[in-house]
């Protein structure tokens, strides 16, 4: 096989961007041969804008069986994606995932066994880590440069107006989107929290606030501390209610600490390490000397694009995946996590209990203002309009 055979399920914001990269011969090695969507309009877009060698279907179960390709790539709302990986892994199909991997990591669960029987190749829309900035850091902690990690602090801000709520009946809902900052813009940082300094926390308390900035169910400001294995705490803070935002990455280590903001790496660098200092050091008052560093970054951040022909080179070449599918359920426990605190106000450890943050959330579904069944726009395949 010399080309995979792409189709995509959900021509939305997302699914257009992503067939357009394709026809536009931006990811070597794919051919769009089909896509789906139950919405009318999208599908006579799709037979108007795509040409005429591109299969048009009006349900991913009809794309999935059609022998048209070889892949999927999955577009559609967050509760849909794990259901129809699974549908695409029973056909002997290669997925390639957006974020998030799903809404509860009971069903992301089942989604990755079914990819485990499977043995095709599985990847996630985790195109942050095409930053070389993140990859960077990734390096500095992998390989020591840092020490032992002892406390990580992410800030990270989405302003949203009330007006981008009121745009769709499905926004900031439990029964449309599932939650709400943490799952609709932060899964990218949750993955990147984990992903760079290559450890999970192994418990969580988070404090999630319901409509405090806006008029939606769902939380629009987290605060969350976690611990690790290790004994090094950490910090997540998002909100979509604070002008102007702020993005700040902080990991400390033995050998000093990093901050991630602007696209920049600064590395205050201790000369020696400060379990070494405080060993040797006998004058009282001090403090290890440092250097204040500038990283250096090289490369650029390849995006949806570099995910997509990482996806498709490992098809076709046996090659590494930057973010494996299987690796979507870490930044969703992470996200699962502070729910659960909040909802029972405790500690939560890692793994959760899976059964109960299900019970809890069904809950929540039941007395969602979204009703799927009477919603005018309950078709709505839209991503990437975070």
């Amino acid at each position: 096989m010399d080309k995979v055979r792409v189709g995509i399920i959900g021509v939305g914001n997302m699914g257009t961007a992503h067939s357009a990269m394709i026809l536009n011969n931006q990811i070597k090695g794919a051919e769009l041969t089909a896509v789906c969507d139950v919405r009318e309009e999208r599908r006579n877009w799709a037979r108007e804008n795509l040409g005429d060698d591109v299969e048009v279907y009006r349900t991913p179960d009809e794309l999935i069986s059609s022998d048209r390709v070889d892949g999927v790539i999955i577009a559609t709302p967050h509760y849909q994606h794990s259901e129809i990986a699974m549908k695409a892994f029973e056909n002997d199909l290669h997925v390639l995932c957006e974020k998030p991997a799903g809404v509860y990591t009971k069903q992301v669960r089942a989604m990755n066994e079914a990819a485990a029987q499977a043995d095709k190749v599985f990847a996630i829309m985790y195109n942050q880590r095409t930053n070389p900035a993140f990859q960077k850091v990734r390096d500095l902690v992998v390989s020591g440069e840092l020490g032992e990690i002892r406390r990580t602090i992410w800030v990270i801000d989405w302003y949203r107006s009330q007006s981008y709520y009121d745009s769709g009946s499905w926004r900031a809902t439990w029964a449309g989107e599932g939650g709400g900052v943490l799952i609709n813009q932060c899964p990218h940082q949750l993955d990147l929290w984990q992903w760079t300094i290559n450890m999970m926390p192994k418990r969580v308390q988070a404090f999630c606030n319901f409509g405090k900035y806006r008029d939606v169910e769902v939380e629009d400001d987290v605060t969350a501390y976690v611990e690790y294995e290790n004994g090094a705490t950490g910090l997540f803070i998002t909100s979509t209610g604070m002008a102007p935002e702020t993005n700040r990455f902080e990991i400390y280590g033995d050998r000093g600490k990093l901050i991630v903001e602007d696209n920049t790496i600064t590395f205050w660098r201790n000369r020696i390490p400060e379990t070494q200092f405080n060993q040797e050091w006998k004058g009282g008052f001090g403090l290890p000397e440092n250097w204040k560093c500038e990283i250096p970054v090289h490369g650029i951040e390849t995006g949806h694009g570099g995910i997509m022909t990482n996806w498709v080179d490992a098809i076709l070449h046996g090659s590494p995946l930057i973010a494996p599918g299987e690796e979507g359920i870490k930044g969703l426990t992470l996200s699962n996590a502070m729910h659960l605190s909040t909802w029972t106000d405790a500690w939560v450890e890692l793994p959760i209990d899976e059964d109960q943050f299900f019970e809890k959330l069904q809950g929540r579904i039941a007395q969602s203002s979204y009703d799927e069944g009477k919603a005018e726009d309950k078709t709505l395949d839209v991503k990437g309009t975070y």
